[in-house]
């Protein structure tokens, strides 16, 4: 009789050491996924804030309806990054990765690690029209840019 005890007892040690690694492995996908759909939604709310800026006119800080000599940094004083190029954000980091007479690309990095890697987000918006595109991928990293 001692040895079935016994053998529940550690039955019972295992069944609750699986579920509760399960319960972890859970959680942290939930995490992951909540960095990710964060992320997305601060690069649109930046892109939202640089179609602002392309169409406020020159006298009032902004392009002016025109990205020939803009520069990252001038995007970023606009917006609030304190005229860097790049910014920690409460999800994770961005950086105005790209500015063409077209186009300008925002890449942001969440902090959250999953297998080696962080959530990425790349948000384009295209002139004149102001179309934003968004584009999630899991190759972030852990370093950032």
């Amino acid at each position: 009789m001692g040895t079935q005890q016994i053998l529940l007892i550690v039955l019972s040690v295992i069944i609750v050491g699986a579920a509760i690694a399960v319960g972890i492995q859970m959680f942290n996908a939930q995490s992951y996924s909540a960095n990710k759909a964060a992320i997305a939604a601060e690069a649109q709310s930046y892109a939202s804030q640089i179609v602002q800026y392309y169409k406020t006119p020159e006298s009032q800080g902004g392009a002016g309806g025109d990205l020939t000599s803009v520069t990252p940094d001038k995007i970023g004083s606009f917006i609030g990054w304190g005229g860097a190029e790049n910014t920690d954000g409460d999800s994770g980091r961005y950086k105005i990765s790209d500015v063409t007479a077209t186009e300008v690309e925002i890449t942001g990095i969440g902090t959250e690690v999953k297998n080696g890697y962080s959530p990425k987000i790349v948000t384009t918006i295209s002139f004149p029209e102001g179309i934003i595109t968004a584009v999630p991928s899991d190759d972030g990293g852990t370093t950032g840019f």
